[in-house]
Order: C-alpha cells, then structure tokens, then sequence
C-alpha cells in the first residue's frame, strides 16, 4: 500500500512505516495525552512521534498543575520531524493558548500536512478546564479549517456551540453547527451521555443529517476512562496514516478502542479514573513503500 506522505523521501520505493505525529500534552500519569497517543500507535502498528506543547502534572485523581512548552520550541519539534523522518497523519491534542494554536496552524500550512485529527481537548476526565476561553476561538478559526476530522465530546461541543446537548437526538443538530464553524468533518462523541447505549455522530461537510454515520455500542462499565478521548483521535490518525479512508479509519479506531477499554475495565491503576489497557491485541509495526 502506498501512504500519502511530507517526507524527504516521498516518491521513492523506499521501505518505511507508517508515521503520526501527535502535537500534544504530556501526562505524567501516562493515561492521556503524547503517552497515550504514542502507545495507541504502537498498538496500531505506527511509527509515533511527538511535539509536546504542554507539560501537566496530574494522575488519575486530577491535574494540579500545566506548564506550556516555548512557542518555539513547539515549532522546532515539528519542524525537525517533519524535515527528517516525514508524517503520514498528525493527531492534535492539548494546545492550551492562542498563541501555540497559531503556531501549530502555522505548521501544518508550511509543511502542507495532512490526514490531520484535532482533538480540541478543553477538559480533562477530571472534570478539570485545561484551556483559556481564547483558546476555543483560536481553534475555531485557524485549525478546524485545516483539520481532516474534529473530535469533540459533549463537554467540548457544548463549549464551542454555547449549549447543552441533551440525548442522542439533540447529537445530529449538534454535529450540523459543529460543521458550520468551518471543520471539514465532524466526530461527536456521545459517551457523555446517559443510558446503556453510547452512540457517536460522523458528519461531513455538505451531508445532510440523514448521511451522517452512527456508530452504536453497548456502554462498557468502568471506572478507567482516562485518555479515551486521546486515545480514539490518535487510532483514529493511525488508521489513516496507513491509508483507510475517514469513515472507515473511524470506524476501525471505534472498534480498537471499545476494545481497550473492556480490556481494562476491572484492572486498577491509581486511586481515580485509570487508563484504557491499550497494548490489549497489538499489531505489528507497519511497512509501506514510498
């Protein structure tokens, strides 16, 4: 299978695996963020890498302190994968200012990236707000435009759209006016909701509701569901690294990661909301030509 590549070697016959990038933030629980991403994508057969923008210090019982990375030092971690090792799909994570907002934006024109996830992640398991209110605005209007798929979760959507989503029905309606701040496509994820049955929305521009994919599943009970949102996005860029079209890739990382949290469902990690058992059923490293 030939990836669609920004690599050096693009074009070439070369043997190479296929490679994310995760823009995002350190959790030193390892639960969420760049160390749930990175095991996601060894999990999925992927080639990880990483620009941390942001360092926080929590555990499973919350997070008590985020300290941002240099703005440059953001852009120089971008720049020297991409110029050297080259990125099949980018996940991006936490970006906790405006100002790292621009200069992830930045990056992505400039290197002319693709197969890119946004994950606007504005709050934790927690229930902790891990950005400034600018930051919802600066990600409206740089990133989602370059964003192949955003991902929110009810309290992410409710944050942008200024509004409570109330039950499934309310969840079309929703991923609409998503859609209409300028994201190309459009995951809403429904765990947030109550009930036995979780579903989450896929739209995609110029859909009409009656289009969009629904993906149902039974509601897994659990207390480890720490990193579920880090951890869908970056399958979600993994499969799309290696070449699945969106609708698909969202379908298969849907499926790994019920898997990983039934996993872990009764396994205990920290005194709080624990993490997925993401190593549940790896695969081997994948290798492309090109």
């Amino acid at each position: 299978m030939t990836v669609t590549a920004s690599s050096p070697i693009s074009g070439s016959s070369q043997k190479r695996y296929a490679r994310v990038l995760s823009i995002a933030g350190s959790d030193s629980g390892g639960g969420a963020g760049i160390q749930a991403d990175l095991k996601t994508c060894a999990a999925l057969g992927c080639y990880g890498m990483t620009a941390i923008t942001a360092i926080t210090v929590q555990n499973t019982l919350g997070v008590t302190g985020i300290h941002g990375i240099p703005l440059n030092t953001v852009r120089d971690q971008i720049d020297a994968v991409v110029s050297d090792i080259g990125v099949d799909a980018v996940k991006i994570g936490m970006l906790a200012t405006p100002e790292v907002v621009s200069v992830v934006a930045d990056a992505i024109r400039r290197h002319q990236l693709t197969n890119v996830v946004l994950d606007p992640v504005m709050v934790a398991t927690s229930g902790d707000r891990l950005i400034v209110p600018e930051t919802a605005q600066a990600l409206v209007k740089e990133l989602f435009p370059l964003a192949t798929v955003i991902t929110p979760n009810l309290d992410e959507a409710a944050l942008l759209l200024g509004r409570s989503i109330d039950g499934i029905p309310a969840l079309d309606a929703a991923v609409a006016d998503l859609l209409a701040l300028g994201a190309p496509s459009v995951l809403l994820k429904g765990g947030h909701l109550n009930g036995d049955v979780v579903m989450d929305v896929l739209g995609l521009q110029g859909q009409s509701a009656s289009d969009y994919l629904r993906l149902q599943s039974q509601r897994i009970v659990t207390h480890n569901g720490h990193g579920t949102g880090c951890t869908l996005s970056s399958a979600i860029a993994s499969f799309l690294a290696q070449g699945l079209p969106l609708a698909q890739a969202v379908t298969e990382a849907r499926r790994y990661i019920l898997g990983a949290i039934e996993a872990g469902a009764d396994v205990y990690t920290g005194h709080g909301h624990g993490p997925l058992n993401h190593g549940y059923a790896p695969r081997a490293q994948r290798i492309v030509q090109g």
